[in-house]
């Protein structure tokens, strides 16, 4: 990403057309930074309408993540906030700072990620201004070997939230998805670090698709959408979402610590897409196993009814499918 590219995508706005002579003044830049930038943002994924003589505009309407005001209220519930223009990875970035001694609740956000990750190695790819993708640390008392489910208690509170602010379709997907409808809305990536028998850290990445699904689905293979296509473009503010999610990631990861996963069963199970359904299990080594997903137990594992009985299945070992896929 190319200097100033931000500063000047944040002088835009969908509701009206400035010239790109107005902002080259605000920023103190050429004329043909503010040009060249603008064809940037379309191959990152951010349409801007140009019209000669009146100038540029958003096609979509953004919110720029503004620490200011999602910092304040989660700093009451003991969150460091971090906002960076552009990283790689927010969850490696963050696990160079666990590592160096960052504090306990330290959240980063990033407008841009080059290398963003999803689960089982795969490319987690987001519009520039279209998605939110935040990492928070969270510090256990527990060893790792006890944290089993935690993925399970973050997508809850996620899929909770979407249907607090409107999205009534939100549904988690065993064992870290949001879906809607069928396509996926967002992610969640958990990577651990620490003794397996002492204290241990846990970083918890989040992807959320808010805007420009349409321009992700020709590079992925399932069906993905976007906040936009079900609660309008007009109605989304990402610094009022990741207040909510960061918030109500605290209220439940307090209460993981101290309870672990059995307290949530009952509700993830009821937010379940798959809850009863005929589906597949993908193993690592290939092989398929059909069965109907019956729920959750008490650690998180996924039980299966089978042609064998009753199967328990842990989110390292495999992939989760609806029986058609």
């Amino acid at each position: 990403m190319t200097p100033h590219l931000l500063d000047i995508l944040r002088q835009l706005s969908h509701d009206e057309f400035r010239s790109g002579e107005e902002v080259a003044r605000r920023l103190r830049i050429s004329r043909a930074s503010v040009h060249n930038a603008v064809h940037e943002a379309e191959s990152l994924g951010l349409r801007v309408q140009a019209v000669r003589g009146r100038g540029y505009r958003l096609a979509l309407p953004v919110t720029w993540l503004d620490v200011a005001s999602f910092a304040p209220p989660l700093s009451a519930c003991g969150v460091h906030s971090q906002r960076l223009d552009t990283l790689d990875s927010t969850n490696a970035h963050l696990m160079l700072l666990a590592q160096s001694g960052a504090p306990h609740k330290s959240l980063v956000v990033a407008e841009w990620q080059g290398k963003g990750r999803g689960r089982r190695g795969r490319i987690w790819l987001a519009g520039l201004g279209g998605g939110l993708m935040f990492s928070l640390l969270w510090r256990f008392n527990r060893p790792a070997s006890e944290l089993s489910g935690l993925s399970l208690v973050v997508g809850l509170g996620l899929a909770q939230v979407l249907r607090d602010l409107g999205l009534q379709g939100a549904a988690v997907k065993w064992p870290n998805d949001i879906l809607v409808d069928g396509a996926k809305l967002a992610g969640v990536l958990i990577e651990l670090a620490g003794d397996m028998l002492g204290p241990s850290a846990a970083i918890i990445g989040v992807g959320v698709n808010v805007l420009g699904a349409e321009s992700l689905r020709p590079a992925l293979d399932q069906p993905v959408t976007d906040l936009s296509e079900h609660l309008g473009p007009h109605s989304l503010d990402r610094n009022v979402l990741l207040r909510e999610m960061a918030a109500r990631l605290n209220d439940h990861l307090e209460r993981f610590e101290r309870d672990g996963f059995a307290p949530f069963r009952l509700d993830w199970q009821a937010l379940h897409a798959h809850q009863d359904q005929s589906v597949q299990v993908l193993t690592g080594h290939g092989e398929r196993i059909a069965g109907q997903a019956v729920g959750v137990d008490d650690g998180g594992a996924l039980l299966l009814a089978t042609e064998r009985g009753l199967q328990r299945f842990h989110s390292g070992e495999v992939s989760l499918r609806g029986a058609a896929a």
